[in-house]
């Protein structure tokens, strides 16, 4: 009877309403069904795609927003911190000279660029086997430490008395900051997709603008101070300076999240989002954060990508790190009569248009994701600076000709290291591949140690003519990498995958890396947009190189290599085209 009843008042449910309420209760079990799905390609060994490099779980845009909001808020302003007082201990030199470093350490002919080359010697040096390092120990722990260190070097720095022991904590300095730049960087990319992490990486690169900025308004204001303690003029920003460095390093090591899964500030199924999203682009990997291998360092170190994009940071680099080191002296030259604060403060506006546009730049590749067509935008300015630098006499045209530079150089830093972190497939080789490019690009600070002599001054001929020269070089080098990458990704779609990867184990497909020829370079891009470069390129992306993790289980079986070359034929159909040729060719 209950029952009959039960029945007569369901019938006369509104049947609007019995709708939604059935709505409603599949929504809630598929919410369930959504979260164990990315509890289960969170997991170690279970991969986050399919055999046609599909998720496995719906990446909610909205779910994704505010994840990726919270790590920004949480993990970038912390490495931008550190990296900002990095680089201002590392350029501070160039406004202790200002305050007469050179006379109290009696430097005379060439000492002042011997004491900036011993920095980049143990910097280059130690720039790999710091990033290893870096892999190793954690990112969480070895940051912080080598922050601490270069705080303390930096320190040290404000108690020397002559050019040998200067030169020996500039090594030292040097050793310590190795592993920052290509640290964070390595870091960043355990926690965005390849299209964020462009913009993301600009958001710490920013500071090196920024550093020049600040750290010449803070130089300033420091020397205003009759004494630190026992100490004056230009001992006193090396110590102050360094003193804030220290202080920022220590919070750190309670403040800097190791990866997702250590992340006290993020639910389990954020955890789940953010370990599975950056799983689904990994190739033929069931895992993020892969054990230290030597053919994977190997693959990531010499891969074409990497080798060219590090050629072209060592030539920007030479203009970065010399505007750094130099930009105090250029000013002095083109404003003799100022006093040392007012030279000092000239220094900051061309940083902060440069700051400007390490930001902009890196965020047009991330909505158009695309790299390489920034490298060949950027250039043109830098060119136009240093042809003003040489052509005009004119003070203000040169200090005009500072922005121009500022704003074409910086960008690089943050372009070249999202443009090497895209073209391999795993963490390790990933960690190669930018420890390698940033070690090219601290031979190009090598190089600008020596770009601006004295004898060269007031107009400094040689290092302006030096600076179009690898301005030029980098603008030709940019488009040859493009055609390369173009040309590349044309071989690999004609290749027979079948016959490629028979036989091939699981270990042996994830060895290949990038060499895959599944794996198309992180360009993609179609001539006429080359050309035009596009403000509507929206509609042809390079394509996202959807991934697949193979079998759950391979283990070498042939049962498990059949099932491992069958995903990775699938995923040459969808990932070796833009959406759009493979849409038309499905029709």
């Amino acid at each position: 009877m209950a029952s009959r009843d039960h029945n007569v008042e369901e019938r006369q449910v509104n049947p609007a309403a019995r709708q939604s309420l059935q709505d409603e209760v599949a929504i809630e079990k598929q919410a369930a069904i959504h979260t164990e799905n990315f509890h289960e390609a969170a997991e170690r060994g279970h991969v986050a795609t399919d055999k046609y490099g599909h998720s496995l779980v719906t990446f909610d845009p909205e779910a994704e927003r505010k994840l990726r909001w919270k790590i920004d808020l949480y993990v970038v302003p912390t490495v931008a911190l550190l990296y900002l007082f990095c680089f201002i201990d590392r350029a501070n030199i160039g406004n202790a000279r200002l305050a007469g470093l050179e006379k109290d350490l009696n430097l005379k002919g060439y000492d002042y660029n011997t004491l900036l080359s011993v920095f980049y010697v143990s910097y280059i040096i130690f720039e790999l086997p710091c990033n290893m390092a870096c892999k190793w120990m954690g990112p969480g722990w070895f940051i912080p430490a080598t922050s601490l260190a270069f705080g303390i070097f930096s320190v040290c720095t404000a108690f020397v008395h002559h050019l040998g022991a200067a030169c020996g904590v500039r090594f030292l300095l040097g050793l310590a900051e190795a592993g920052m730049l290509p640290g964070i960087a390595y870091y960043m990319s355990r926690w965005y997709r390849r299209s964020e992490l462009a913009f993301r990486l600009s958001l710490y690169i920013v500071m090196a603008p920024l550093a020049g900025a600040f750290g010449g308004l803070l130089a300033s204001a420091i020397l205003k101070l009759d004494h630190f303690g026992g100490l004056h003029q230009w001992r006193m920003i090396f110590a102050i300076e360094g003193i804030i460095t220290c202080g920022l390093a220590v919070i750190s090591f309670f403040t800097l999240t190791d990866r997702p899964e250590t992340a006290r500030w993020l639910t389990q199924e954020e955890k789940d989002l953010a370990i599975a999203r950056v799983k689904s682009e990994r190739v033929a990997t069931s895992e993020v954060i892969d054990k230290i291998d030597t053919p994977k360092i190997i693959r990531g170190i010499i891969s074409p990508v990497t080798l060219s994009t590090s050629f072209i940071f060592l030539l920007d680099n030479i203009t970065v790190q010399g505007l750094a080191f130099f930009a105090p002296t250029i000013v002095k030259t083109i404003y003799p009569n100022n006093s040392v604060v007012s030279q000092q403060l000239h220094t900051v506006p061309p940083y902060i248009v440069g700051a400007f546009f390490v930001l902009l730049l890196p965020f047009l590749s991330w909505r158009f994701d695309r790299r390489i067509i920034f490298f060949i935008l950027s250039t043109p300015m830098m060119m136009v600076g240093y042809i003003m630098f040489l052509a005009s006499s004119n003070p203000r045209v040169r200090y005009g000709a500072t922005f121009l530079i500022a704003a074409g150089a910086f960008p690089y830093g943050a372009l070249c290291n999202a443009q090497v972190s895209a073209n391999v497939v795993s963490d390790t080789a990933r960690s190669a591949a930018i420890g390698v490019n940033v070690m090219f690009g601290n031979v190009g600070g090598l190089i600008s140690t020596w770009s601006f002599l004295p004898f060269d001054g007031p107009d400094y001929h040689i290092g302006n003519g030096l600076n179009l020269a690898t301005s030029s070089t980098i603008l030709l080098c940019s488009f040859l990498l493009l055609f390369w990458m173009m040309a590349d990704n044309k071989r690999r779609d004609g290749k027979d995958i079948d016959s490629e990867l028979d036989g091939l184990s699981l270990k042996q497909v994830q060895d290949l890396d990038w060499k895959r020829e599944f794996f198309p370079a992180a360009v993609n891009t179609c001539a006429a947009t080359i050309i035009l470069f596009l403000p509507f390129a929206h509609a042809d992306r390079d394509s996202q190189i959807l991934d697949s993790g193979g079998s759950r289980n391979a283990d070498g079986t042939a049962e498990a290599r059949k099932k491992v070359k069958q995903a990775v034929v699938e995923i040459e159909k969808y990932s070796c085209c833009t959406r759009r040729k493979w849409k038309a060719a499905q029709e």
